[in-house]
């Protein structure tokens, strides 16, 4: 009975820490594990891409790029409920209301396994309708390596979303190391099958898109194992789920920015898709579209290397941004959004001066034989769109930052600034003036755009939570 007790109290412990050690301390501890985890998630792609572009062919690359969208979609609906869920359990910690906490990681649970079941049923049935309107043009040789790749990869969804989805809740406990671990596993396994099944059993695209089914299944196991673990601050007891419309809509509500947000890139990548296919076909000729995709899946994947350690700091911070925010504490939140911002911006700075300097050698670990006109493209446009790297930090830590303070609609508007509202209308406006570099150019344009505007808002709100915590002084 005592170490039960004992038990709870360490747990509890594990929590609390966040509204009382140092926030730089927390934000170290708790960023670098997310921020590993996210370039672990990020190397999925990169070495699915690296592996087929060296073992398949350049044209394989812009399959791969052509279900981006598709995979996009899937992850939308793992950050509705798992980013949603994890809010929801922070704030409710610091709020000492543990039931709720619990009862919102069960419903995590089963949302996760019920829309990855539906998406793969979907997805499956309406494979060609999907791939039709994906944006290769007529006579692609990148439509059959997408087919090939997105049949397989569909039946890993389940395991993706949840093992990426329990990771934000195990990091809003208190255990970002053991979110880490598990998406370090995934990549051990990713690494080891995908060059296996490439290269020694010759199984092409398939066997990229194996490899990687069964390193998320890897994770997946992972992270429920420690849900289901003594370990945890919130055991995770499916079958004891106590139903609730309002835990649910809470849970879509902290998530439904980022989901949005997600389902903007998909729509998105699909006209970018199309945009580069079209132009790519009169600038750079007859298979100038297979060239772009294939072009911009490279930049695309490298861009991510780099913004994914950004959402990772981003990650770590949310944590104690909710613990503080619902215990009132509002000095510690506003410590813990600055240093978060100066953190995201070192990153981006130092990845914007690596793409810029050396792009043709990036350019050729992806495609080391790659055909004279993906050469000279895709340095080209890695240093156009890689422009604005140094203040995306800034624009995705204080998007998330109206989430915390209870108002996710602004968040949402603040997330999609970037990357919808102003950038569909860059590409179509940037292509026709200027065509396929229009194209390319239209991201960074936008990213300068939304981060003005981001500015003004969040002046407002750091005006807002010094107020309050000026008040809460007052009152101690």
């Amino acid at each position: 009975m005592t170490d039960d007790k004992d038990n709870r109290q360490n747990k509890g412990d594990a929590a609390a820490r966040l509204g009382v050690e140092p926030v730089g301390k927390l934000l170290l501890r708790f960023s670098l594990p997310a921020m590993t985890g996210m370039i672990v998630n990020a190397l999925y792609n990169i070495v699915d891409r690296v592996f087929v572009g060296r073992a398949v062919g350049e044209a394989a690359l812009g399959g791969l790029a052509l279900v981006m969208p598709v995979m996009t979609i899937v992850m939308a609906f793992s950050v509705l409920f798992g980013i949603g869920s994890a809010n929801l359990i922070s704030m409710r910690l610091g709020q000492e209301r543990r039931e709720e906490a619990e009862n919102a990681i069960n419903h995590c649970f089963w949302l996760l396994i019920l829309s990855g079941a539906l998406l793969t049923v979907f997805g499956v049935l309406f494979i060609e309708p999907i791939l039709s309107v994906l944006g290769a043009q007529d006579g692609s040789e990148s439509i059959d390596y997408a087919r090939r790749f997105m049949r397989i990869i569909l039946f890993g969804s389940v395991f993706f979303m949840m093992g990426l989805g329990f990771s934000h809740c195990t990091r809003a406990q208190g255990f970002p190391t053991i979110s880490m671990l598990g998406f370090v596993l995934g990549a051990v396994v990713n690494v080891t099958l995908v060059p296996i099944f490439l290269f020694v059993f010759h199984w092409d695209v398939e066997g990229a898109a194996i490899g990687t089914v069964i390193a998320q299944a890897s994770t997946t196991v992972f992270m429920l194992a420690f849900g289901f673990s003594r370990k945890a601050v919130l055991r995770l007891k499916p079958f004891s789920i106590k139903p609730s419309l309002k835990a649910i809509t809470q849970i879509v509500s902290f998530g439904s920015a980022q989901f949005l947000l997600q389902l903007a890139m998909s729509f998105v990548m699909l006209i970018y898709n199309v945009s580069m296919s079209i132009y790519g076909v009169g600038e750079l000729g007859s298979n100038g579209g297979d060239v772009a995709l294939s072009g911009m899946n490279i930049v695309n994947s490298i861009s991510m290397l780099i913004v994914m350690p950004i959402f990772g700091i981003n990650q770590g911070a949310q944590p104690l941004l909710g613990f503080n925010y619902g215990a009132k504490k509002f000095g510690r939140v506003i410590g813990t959004y600055a240093r978060a911002v100066v953190a995201a911006t070192v990153i981006g700075c130092i990845g914007f001066a690596l793409l810029q300097l050396f792009p043709d050698q990036i350019v050729r670990v992806f495609a080391p034989n790659g055909s004279r006109e993906i050469l000279s493209f895709t340095p080209a446009a890695m240093r156009i769109a890689t422009l604005t790297l140094p203040i995306v930090g800034f624009q995705v830590v204080s998007a998330n930052m109206f989430v915390v303070t209870g108002r996710p609609k602004t968040s949402m508007v603040l997330s999609m600034l970037r990357q919808f509202i102003l950038l569909i209308p860059f590409i179509f406006i940037f292509g026709k003036v200027w065509g396929l570099s229009g194209v390319i150019a239209a991201s960074p344009a936008a990213d300068a755009m939304a981060v003005i505007l981001t500015t003004v808002m969040i002046v407002r709100e750091l005006k807002k939570l010094r107020a309050q915590r000026a008040e809460e002084e007052t009152r101690g």
